[in-house]
């Protein structure tokens, strides 16, 4: 029965008590018990199903529970209320579902029918230095990435970079116009270190002179006309930009390496045949000399159907062509049968709008799912978007080193024996993770507020909670390395212990809910609530204290808390510590 989760298990067996009760069908409706006296999980569809049937659901709930079969699984079947049915799980049931996980690298997991999922986040624009902007979609992406791999799918991960477009001439004829001036790329080089600076400086010489604006233009032209010295000058440019990603993802512990890299300009050459396709099609019609797709199951406040351009009255295209070449691409060439794309979720209505036409257009079938990956924004302790003392863009690397900073004065007061080294590794990991925990917590449909202190807290919801408490698992099997039992039987006689088992068997589900629902924050509250039910555990059952088979059972339930928090946070890309 390990190759179903705990949820799934359930589902099953109370679906078809329901069937043979007469309700084919009629869904189970299985969640995790409100109160601990109602049992473990409860089966709620019965009420529904009465309803629908227009029967009494007490009596209805009866002959399902006389019809369900959970021998060797419950302990206890109740029926309470109009019809609820409360669900006790046997302790040996339990048990084995412990000893089976233990000692595993998958801990068990049952893994579902693979997919080939292309996951699309990140997407840094190459002109700028990455800023708090980029945190979410690199953070959600990664974290949805990972444990999407884990559960057995085949990951591609897409990072959609900007790289095309007019700011680019205008920052290639920049580095031309600098690097004439200097005679030397040394000067350029520098200028270079700082992209932000760099950006500004050139959008300074685009606004203030007519002359350089033209150039700039020109050199848009070269680029999509593929000039080789501009392409040069313009792949350098790419090459430093992409440098300070890495060097972010580094600091990060995201996965995203240079062959995930397909931005914008690799689509170039397909966008033509794009609108040509669309115009074949009947779909893309000519509307004040630009090229714009009218789709009906979008209206304005005037009932008109929206418009979706593909390509502008001067001929150039725009990202909403350059989607849909990626939609295309990614279906027909990468074999997608699900498409995640962990943007903003203020571009809703674009991804709403891609999504029909790409099916409009025949470039995706029924079968693949095309999922926007929305989230909110984060904002600062006024309650506004997150910004620089002085109102501007805080850059992605300096927020990370500041964490870092600051977890490293808390290491100091909390562990000033420890060595300096020491105490920067730990930093390292409590401050990085205290930035991606606080953001993969929230809900990602959510905006939420940005605070240090309440981040790196060593209580409540928090990153460092979370290392601390796998810290004093690991800790416990250290100290009792010389007498613990690798293979001894878990005995769940006290409820504290059968809490922490129940706890521990529920990972899979949680894992399928984020994968489902694409809702990291669904990991970190079941790892949260796997803390605080050790912490109960470790306070009302003595494990280095008890003795024999118990203390050998107990010592099993640390080893797996130990594992799955260590193995939950790397799924969220968090790193543990042996001490802290």
């Amino acid at each position: 029965m390990t190759d179903k989760t705990l949820h799934q298990l359930l589902d099953e067996r109370v679906s078809a008590a329901l069937a043979a009760a007469g309700c084919e069908g009629a869904p189970a409706v299985i969640t995790p018990a409100a109160r601990p006296e109602f049992g473990d999980y409860q089966a709620n569809g019965v009420m529904g199903a009465a309803k629908a049937r227009k029967q009494n659901p007490r009596e209805l709930a009866q002959q399902v529970v006389e019809k369900l079969d959970l021998a060797g699984i419950a302990s206890k079947i109740e029926i309470a209320g109009p019809g609820f049915i409360n669900i006790s799980l046997d302790p040996a049931f339990l048990a084995a579902r412990i000893s089976a996980a233990m000692g595993r690298e998958d801990l068990a997991v049952p893994r579902p029918a693979p997919q080939r999922v292309v996951v699309d986040y990140s997407s840094p624009n190459l002109a700028k230095e990455m800023h708090v902007g980029h945190l979410r979609s690199t953070i959600i992406g990664d974290a949805l990435a990972r444990v999407l791999r884990f559960l057995g799918h085949e990951v591609i991960a897409q990072n959609h970079i900007g790289d095309w477009g007019t700011q680019f001439g205008m920052l290639t004829a920049f580095l031309v116009e600098l690097e004439q001036g200097s005679g030397t790329s040394t000067d350029t080089e520098m200028a270079l270190s700082d992209l932000e600076d760099f950006y500004r400086r050139a959008k300074q010489r685009m606004d203030e002179d007519p002359a350089f604006a033209d150039t700039a233009r020109e050199y848009v032209v070269k680029l999509q006309g593929g000039d080789p010295h501009i392409n040069m000058l313009w792949r350098r440019f790419l090459e430093v930009s992409m440098h300070h990603c890495e060097a972010v993802y580094k600091t990060l512990g995201v996965g995203l390496v240079r062959d995930d890299l397909r931005g914008e300009s690799a689509y170039n050459d397909a966008l033509p045949g794009i609108v040509a396709d669309l115009q074949a099609k009947g779909l893309a019609v000519e509307s004040q000399g630009a090229q714009v797709v009218f789709l009906d199951e979008f209206k304005n406040k005037e009932g008109e159907p929206q418009a979706y351009i593909v390509r502008k009255q001067d001929g150039g295209f725009l990202y909403s062509t350059t989607d849909l070449a990626a939609v295309r691409y990614r279906v027909d060439e990468l074999k997608a049968n699900r498409v995640l794309y962990v943007v903003d979720q203020r571009q809703g209505l674009h991804f709403q709008q891609l999504f029909t036409l790409a099916r409009k257009a025949g470039y995706v079938g029924e079968a693949v799912s095309l999922e926007h990956v929305g989230f909110g924004v984060m904002l600062g302790e006024d309650n506004k978007p997150f910004k620089t003392r002085s109102g501007g863009t805080v850059k992605l690397a300096e927020l990370l080193e500041e964490a870092v900073e600051r977890a490293f004065v808390l290491v100091s007061e909390k562990n000033p024996d420890l060595a300096e080294e020491a105490r920067w590794e730990i930093a390292r990991a409590v401050g990085v993770g205290a930035v991606k925990y606080a953001d993969l917590s929230k809900n990602r449909a959510s905006d939420y507020v940005f605070s240090w202190s309440s981040m790196l807290a060593f209580d409540g919801n928090t990153a460092p909670y979370l290392q601390y408490a796998y810290t004093r698992s690991a800790k416990v099997l250290r100290d009792a390395a010389d007498s613990a039992v690798a293979d001894a039987p878990v005995i769940l006689e006290e409820r504290a212990e059968q809490v922490l088992a129940l706890q521990l068997a529920r990972f899979a589900d949680a894992l399928n809910a984020v994968a489902k629902d694409t809702a990291p924050h669904q990991l970190c509250a079941y790892l949260f609530e796997l803390a605080v039910v050790f912490s109960r555990f470790y306070e009302n059952c003595p494990v280095l204290k008890s003795e024999g088979a118990q203390r050998a059972s107990r010592l099993q339930l640390c080893r797996l808390t130990a594992d799955t928090i260590k193995t939950g946070l790397g799924l969220l890309g968090i790193a543990t510590l042996e001490v802290m």
